[in-house]
């Protein structure tokens, strides 16, 4: 078995997402994972603390790039602005090259009922921690929860077609029609 090499992490998340989706996540074995790309059953878990986490790494950078776009936005800038801003952000975090790997990664978790409830904990905590980022600039109750879940809302539309077969916009581009799409129900038009 080969002890050490470069981007480790990232052979057994590519190795694990494809035994996830020809074998099913329940009968892939973080062994089986590990194996399969030379490695022990010991090493898979110096990475990660059970399978399930190997689809949910990054969430972090993900916050991130939400929250580095609040940071970036104009002081006084309107609910709606932090919004766009944290939008443009994330973007960035999917550029099209990731697309294959999210498609995916997203086929094998709309499988698995736990990996659903993942997901939905996972976005429910982002906007969680983007609603408090839009307080602590300012922006009152109930405006700020309206305005971090609407963030949260748009990115999973924008997300779902992004991943769509076919579709070839940028995430950005998809997030913009989506937020306009918002801001016109919102404010009472049709479509």
């Amino acid at each position: 078995m080969v002890r050490w090499q470069p981007g480790t992490r990232e052979r057994l998340q590519e190795a694990a997402l494809e035994l996830f989706a020809h074998r099913g996540y329940e009968q892939t074995t973080a062994t089986e994972i590990a194996q399969s790309v030379g490695l022990t059953e010991r090493t898979f878990f110096r990475h990660f603390s059970d399978k399930r986490e190997v689809l949910f790494q990054g969430q972090e950078r993900l916050v991130e790039a939400f929250l580095d776009g609040v940071a970036a936005a104009p002081d006084g800038a309107t609910p709606m602005e932090l919004v766009s801003a944290a939008l443009e952000s994330a973007a960035d975090f999917f550029p099209g090259e990731r697309r294959d790997h999210a498609r995916l990664r997203q086929s094998v978790i709309d499988q698995n009922p736990a990996l659903q409830e993942r997901e939905r904990h996972k976005l429910s905590a982002l906007a969680t921690t983007v609603g408090d980022t839009f307080r602590a600039r300012g922006v009152p109750e109930p405006a700020a929860t309206l305005a971090a879940e609407s963030a949260i809302t748009v990115f999973g539309v924008s997300f779902t077609q992004w991943i769509r077969d076919g579709e070839d916009r940028s995430l950005a581009d998809i997030e913009r029609t989506v937020l306009a799409e918002l801001r016109s129900l919102a404010a009472g038009e049709a479509a």
